[in-house]
């Protein structure tokens, strides 16, 4: 850990990377009630915090090894670090990107002249390609996050930040991925300010430091949510658990509502836009400050990447108000009868609704899905109990990610299993929610895969902008048949979730039974 820390007071890192600013966010912090700041690494060059330890393993290589060219694995701002590094160092460089990657950061890398290659739809899948190639070849593996000098790269961000700030902070917030950012700023912070907490934020689906802690060794996820891409990883790095066990003082998971909120934070203060795993810090200290009722505290979120699809920022917009607490979702039942919808109406009050889907329904009852301006999880209560006191039955589903992901933009009615000619004795319908990878053929590698005889009875895909792809599909599939669907699901190899059983699905698209 000395080596470490000593490491970063010798790193060479601003031939490339600049000193970037430590800025007061002044919106955030009279929200806040706390003094908050922004350090911000997404002004570098590459819009990144990587250029700084990519360039320092690489200055420190031999003549020789840069003579040979260098090799990594990155879904982007890894890479655009080593591409920039090797375009100023005068030296091959190869970057291994996973197809998921999104469009801009390929272009990105491209633009800095370095040899792009696609493959495998995960980083640890274009880590091992990169290892391959790397043998192959002999070029010089520039590792992302688990190697001393990038650590000791991404450290020197924690110098700065003593240089910048007059009052000593209480808390730092930290993205992680790999764990290289954390690894670095941490050793050195702590070193000489022990008592300031350093705080590390992840997404909850790759919470792979978090777990890693609470296990007292490192953990490899299954699976890992691909939403903030800069920080999809399975497995820590193991010099970075390390340091993270000694110097990490806690680990903070937020989910994509909260990091979508704080993309929105983060763009009132500075008129900027961060990627997901740019905005995790801003999110992981909001987080804190409301679950330790934080006041009047001095803190400072690492804001470490700005490289974000335009196409994203729809899906950005829309979760980022659900992420506030700014509006509530229902599902609501009222008398199918004259006047109902307008009596209903005046329970509501002049508050503003930002969605509201209702059709004439057969029966005594209908249902409505509304989406409604509230001010938090109180005034949300507020509206329920109020809901309830006047008589109506309501199914809150703000925090349903099948009804915010897709029945939203869905609602519509209900098909009677008479209408396709089966019997309701014979088949059954099912309803699943899959992700995959956002590539060309995948949607149709996905149809195809199924069996012809089981009819499509709902589909709905809507494109997010983003490196995965969402699907929500209803099937009839015949009673006898449903190993064989189980065995679809088991060798399609996607994320799958089943809905069949869904209260929001039972109430606006399930089948008529006859």
């Amino acid at each position: 850990m000395e080596e470490i820390f000593q490491k970063i007071l010798k790193a060479r890192v601003y031939d490339v990377a600049k000193e970037t600013p430590l800025e007061k966010a002044r919106n955030l912090s009279n929200k806040l009630q706390n003094k908050i700041w922004f350090k911000r690494e997404d002004l570098q060059p590459v819009f990144s915090f990587k250029l700084r330890g990519a360039y320092n393993k690489m200055v420190n290589l031999t003549q020789d090894e840069r003579k040979k060219g260098v090799i990594a694995s990155s879904a982007g701002n890894h890479a655009q670090g080593v591409a920039l590094s090797a375009s100023y160092l005068n030296c091959r460089a190869v970057i291994v990107m996973p197809i998921t990657t999104p469009p801009m950061k390929i272009k990105s890398v491209k633009a800095l002249n370095a040899e792009i290659i696609l493959y495998g739809e995960t980083y640890d899948e274009a880590y091992l390609e990169a290892k391959r190639i790397s043998k192959k070849e002999k070029l010089i593996f520039i590792h992302p996050f688990d190697d001393p000098e990038v650590i000791a790269g991404q450290g020197t961000i924690g110098i700065e930040i003593l240089q910048q700030i007059d009052t000593k902070p209480d808390a730092i917030y930290i993205a992680v991925g790999g764990g290289g950012l954390i690894a670095g700023v941490a050793t050195y912070i702590k070193t000489l300010w022990p008592d300031v907490q350093i705080i590390g934020v992840e997404p909850e689906d790759a919470s792979a430091m978090t777990d890693s802690l609470k296990a007292g060794k490192r953990i490899e996820l299954s699976t890992v949510g691909l939403f903030a891409d800069g920080v999809a990883v399975k497995e820590v790095g193991a010099l970075n658990f390390e340091l993270a066990k000694t110097y990490v003082d806690n680990m903070i998971t937020v989910n994509t509502d909260e990091t979508c909120a704080a993309i929105k934070d983060f763009f009132e203060d500075t008129r900027s836009i961060l990627e997901p795993a740019g905005a995790l810090s801003i999110a992981g200290l909001k987080s804190d400050v409301h679950n330790r009722k934080l006041n009047s505290k001095n803190l400072i979120a690492i804001t470490c990447g700005a490289n974000m699809n335009f196409e994203r920022l729809r899906f950005v917009a829309e979760r980022s108000v659900l992420g506030e607490k700014k509006e509530a979702m229902f599902a609501i039942e009222i008398p199918e009868e004259a006047g109902s919808l307008k009596r209903f109406c005046a329970t509501i009050g002049n508050r503003n609704l930002t969605e509201f889907s209702y059709r004439l329904s057969i029966g005594n009852s209908a249902n409505i899905f509304m989406g409604i301006e509230v001010q938090n999880d109180e005034d949300r209560d507020l509206i329920t109990k109020r809901l309830n006191k006047s008589g109506y039955n309501l199914t809150d589903l703000s925090d349903d990610e099948f009804s915010k992901l897709h029945l939203r933009h869905m609602v519509g009615g209900r098909l009677p299993m008479s209408c396709l000619n089966k019997s309701s004795k014979e088949y059954k319908e099912l309803l699943y929610r899959f992700e995959f990878p956002e590539r060309p053929g995948a949607l149709m590698k996905f149809l195809e895969a199924m069996k012809p005889e089981w009819s499509i009875s709902i589909f709905h895909y809507r494109n997010h902008g983003a490196d995965i792809g969402r699907i929500v599909i209803g099937v009839l599939v015949k009673k006898d048949d449903l190993a064989n669907w189980e065995n679809f699901l088991n060798e399609i190899g996607y994320k799958n979730w089943e809905e069949t059983k869904n209260p929001a699905y039972k109430l606006f698209l399930g089948a008529q039974i006859d």
